[in-house]
């Protein structure tokens, strides 16, 4: 009787071996597939960071040629609108910093 009971706790200490790997193996396959889903976010903030540069730079490229075609107009605005943008990122800096 006492054998039987012997190897009735062996398997019931098995088992919960068992479970406890089984366990840490789910984790480790939940936390793989949240790696993999933040992967995904990264890749496509990437390619929006890529379209944006492309942007900027087309937006350089204009800027460059109505610049270098002498309109004066065109030119004084601009310099207002990066004057303005800097006022305006300046005052808001400051009133979230201090």
């Amino acid at each position: 009787m006492s054998e039987a009971f012997e190897r009735e706790q062996q398997n019931n200490d098995s088992l919960a071996a068992l479970q406890s790997k089984v366990s840490q193996l789910r984790h480790v396959t939940v936390d793989i597939y949240d790696q993999a889903r933040d992967q995904g976010v990264i890749d496509s903030t990437s390619e929006t960071f890529s379209t944006m540069t492309t942007s900027l730079k087309g937006s350089a490229r204009r800027l460059g040629v109505m610049a270098s075609q002498g309109n004066k107009v065109a030119v004084m605005k601009l310099a207002g609108i990066i004057v303005g943008t800097c006022v305006l990122l300046y005052w808001t800096c400051s009133w979230l910093f201090f």
